[in-house]
C-alpha cells in the first residue's frame, strides 16, 4: 500500500492513527538534529519528522532532496504548542516517521516548485512536467475539471446529447487560417482541422438531434497572444426550435451552475443585457467591463456650434463628440496627459482634447474656442464638477467610441479603478449589426459568421448596413466569454447572405454545398452558442494568460517546448503525402 491518506488529508481527529503517505519532498529542514520534511501531493502538504534516535532511518532521511519521491509511514501526532501552521489544512498535526522508502530520486531542479519561482515561462514550459507540480497550476486544472464536469451535468439534465464531430474536415473560410492536413490516400487534397464545429452542429439539428453539446478542441492558425492558443477548448451547444431567449436562458443556467461549483458563489440571474449600440456608446467596447463606471457621454449637441472646429466640424460631418469624465482628474500632471495623448495616437486618434474643471472654472488650451454657455452645457451633460477632467474624442462614431473605450480601460488601470478583490460581472451584448464594412477591401464582412440569421425586418438589398443580427455575446469582466446566434435555416436566406458577403454561388456550393443541401430538407429553426473554457477558467483563477489553464500549452510562436514541436519530418514522410518544400532537407 502506497498510502492510507493524501498529503492534505490528516487532521487533529487523526491523532493516534498510523498513516502512510506517498508524494514528493517539497522542502527539507534540519533543526538541531531533528529533520523535518514537507511531503507534497496534489491534495496538499504534511510535515514529517525524523528523529536521530532512529539512526538508520535518520541516515536515509539525510539523503533526501527536493522532489525525491518517497513513501513514509508513522503515527500521526499533534504538533508541539506554538509550532502549528494555521496556513496549512494539516497544520495541527505531523507524522513521526517510523519507515521511509525512497521510490525515486531527482536531479537538481531547473527552478523551484513554488508560487514564487522567478523562472521564465520558456523554462517552465520546457520542463512542464515540473511546472505542473506547482500548486497554482494544479488548482487551475482542478477547477477546469470541476467546470467541465458541471457543464456536462447541467446539460445532461436539460436533455442535451453529447455528440462528437469530426477533427478532419473540409477547409472553409471562417475568419482565421486553417491548419491543413494532407491526405495520403487522396494526393493533392487536404483536410482542415476545425476552427469550430459550426457546420456540423447545424447538420446535427437538421438531423433531428434537437439538443447537442460538446466540450471540443478547436484550431486556428492565427497570431497568438495571452488569450489565444492555436488549439483551444470551447463548450459548444446547439438547440432546435428555439429563439434567442431559449439559448441565453440555458447558457445562464450552465454558467451559473459552473460558477457555483468552481467558486462557491451564486450568480445574480438573469444577466443584464446591453444592445451593441448602447455598449459602444457607453463603454466604447462590445465586451464592456462594467465593474467600474467611467462611462462615455455624448456631447455632440452641446459642441455642435462651438468655435472649436475639431468638434463642430465632426458634428457637421455627421460624426460625434464624446466625453470621458475622470473624477478628481484635474490634478493630473501635463506629462501624464502627454502620455495619454501618445496612447490614443497609437490607436489612430490625431490627438487628445481635454478640459480640467477647477474651482476657478474650466481650464484648457481649447477653452478659448467655447462660450461660457457651451462650456457649462458640456460640463453639465458630462456630470463634471470642480476637480474633474474631461477627455474628448471627435470624428466618425465608430473610431471615436473605440479610441475612448481603450482610453477608459487605460485610465481605470492607471487610477486603480478596477476592483482588486475578485468581482465577477456577467452581461449579454445583443442586437449586433449583421454586417460590417471593410473599407480596405470595399466589401461587407459578417460581424459574427455567415450562418447568423438576420433579424426580422432587415433589408439586405436596400440597407445592408442597418441589418441586425440575431446574435448574442456573453461577457465577463470585459472579456468575451462566448458568442452565439440563431442560425439561418432556409437556403434562400443563406444564399442571399452569401451574396452580400461576395461569396459566389459556385464558391458557396464548393465550400458549403453539404450545408446548403441540408437546408433544403426540412431544416428546423435552430441556434446555439460556444463558450471559451480556457478563458472562463483564466477569469475565475485571475490568470493573465490562458496558458496557465491548459495542461500543455503552446508559446506565442505556436511551439510546444516540451515535445519540441513543430519539427521537421523525414523526406520519406513528405514523399508519402506528395509534399515538396523549398526548404533544404533537415536530418531528423
Amino acid at each position: 500500500m502506497y498510502r492510507t491518506h493524501s498529503c492534505g488529508q490528516l487532521r487533529a481527529s487523526d491523532i493516534g492513527k498510523t498513516a502512510t503517505l506517498s508524494g514528493w519532498v517539497h522542502s527539507r529542514r534540519d533543526h538541531g538534529g531533528v529533520l523535518f520534511i514537507d511531503m507534497r501531493d496534489r491534495e496538499g502538504l504534511t510535515q514529517v519528522v525524523f528523529n536521530p534516535e532512529q539512526a538508520e532511518l535518520y541516515k536515509t532521511a539525510e539523503t533526501l532532496r527536493s522532489e525525491f519521491v518517497v513513501k513514509v509511514s508513522g503515527p500521526v501526532r499533534q504538533r508541539p504548542a506554538g509550532t502549528e501552521n494555521s496556513h496549512l489544512a494539516t497544520g495541527a498535526v505531523e507524522v513521526a516517521a517510523a519507515s521511509l522508502e525512497i521510490l525515486n530520486t531527482s536531479l537538481a531542479l531547473p527552478f523551484e516548485i513554488s508560487e514564487f519561482s522567478e523562472a521564465s515561462e520558456e523554462v517552465r514550459l520546457s520542463y512542464r512536467f515540473l511546472d505542473l507540480r506547482r500548486p497554482s497550476l494544479q488548482k487551475n486544472l482542478t477547477l477546469r475539471h470541476k467546470i467541465a464536469q458541471n457543464v456536462r451535468e447541467t446539460l445532461n439534465k436539460e436533455g442535451f446529447l453529447e455528440i462528437e464531430t469530426p477533427m478532419l474536415t473540409k477547409s472553409t473560410p471562417e475568419g482565421a487560417r486553417d491548419f491543413l492536413v494532407p491526405s495520403r490516400l487522396n494526393p493533392g487534397s487536404f483536410y482542415a482541422l476545425p476552427q469550430s464545429p459550426q457546420i456540423f452542429k447545424q447538420i446535427l439539428m437538421v438531423g433531428g438531434m434537437e439538443k447537442y453539446y460538446q466540450i471540443v478542441r478547436c484550431f486556428r492558425d492565427e497570431d497568438l497572444r495571452s488569450d489565444r492558443q492555436p488549439e483551444f477548448t470551447q463548450i459548444d451547444l446547439e438547440m432546435s426550435f428555439v429563439e434567442e431567449a431559449d439559448v441565453m436562458g440555458v447558457t445562464e443556467k450552465l454558467v451559473a451552475a459552473a460558477f457555483k461549483a468552481a467558486m462557491g458563489q451564486d450568480c445574480e440571474l438573469p444577466f443584464p443585457r446591453l444592445s451593441y449600440k448602447d455598449a459602444m456608446d457607453r463603454y466604447g467596447s462590445d465586451k464592456p467591463d462594467i465593474r467600474f463606471g467611467l462611462e462615455l457621454t455624448d456631447v455632440s449637441e452641446e459642441a455642435a456650434n462651438c468655435g472649436f472646429n475639431v468638434f463642430s466640424g465632426a458634428v457637421k460631418d455627421k460624426g460625434v463628440v464624446k466625453a470621458l469624465r475622470l473624477e478628481g482628474g484635474a490634478a493630473i500632471a501635463r506629462a501624464e496627459i502627454d502620455r495619454l495623448t501618445d496612447f490614443v495616437k497609437k490607436l489612430g486618434a490625431k490627438g487628445l482634447a481635454w478640459i480640467k474643471f477647477t474651482e476657478s472654472g474650466p481650464d484648457s488650451a481649447i477653452t478659448k474656442f467655447f462660450s461660457k454657455k457651451d462650456l457649462e452645457a458640456i460640463g453639465k451633460k458630462a456630470g463634471a464638477k470642480a476637480g474633474d477632467v474631461l477627455f474628448f474624442g471627435a470624428g466618425p462614431w465608430k473610431s471615436v467610441v473605440t479610441v475612448l473605450g481603450a482610453l477608459r480601460l487605460e485610465l481605470a488601470k492607471r487610477n486603480n479603478l478596477i476592483p482588486k478583490e475578485p468581482v465577477y460581472k456577467f452581461l449579454w451584448v445583443v442586437d449586433f449589426p449583421l454586417l460590417e464594412w471593410d473599407e480596405k477591401d470595399k466589401r461587407w464582412n459578417a460581424m459574427h459568421h455567415p450562418f447568423t440569421s438576420p433579424a426580422p425586418g432587415s433589408d439586405l438589398e436596400k440597407d445592408p448596413g442597418a441589418a441586425k443580427a440575431r446574435a448574442y455575446d456573453i461577457v465577463l469582466n470585459g472579456t468575451e466569454l462566448g458568442g452565439g446566434s440563431i442560425r439561418i435555416h432556409r437556403k434562400d436566406i443563406q444564399e442571399k447572405v452569401f451574396t452580400m458577403l461576395g461569396i459566389s454561388g459556385e464558391s458557396a456550393k464548393e465550400k458549403f454545398g453539404f450545408l446548403l443541401s441540408a437546408l433544403e430538407f426540412g431544416a428546423p429553426p435552430h441556434g446555439g452558442i460556444a463558450l471559451g473554457l480556457d478563458r472562463f477558467v483564466a477569469l475565475l483563477t485571475g490568470e493573465d494568460s490562458i496558458r496557465d489553464t491548459i495542461a500543455f500549452p503552446k508559446t506565442q510562436k505556436g511551439a510546444d517546448l516540451l515535445s519540441g514541436s513543430p519539427s521537421p519530418v523525414a523526406q520519406k514522410q513528405l514523399d508519402e503525402i506528395y509534399i515538396k518544400t523549398n526548404l533544404p532537407p533537415k536530418k531528423t
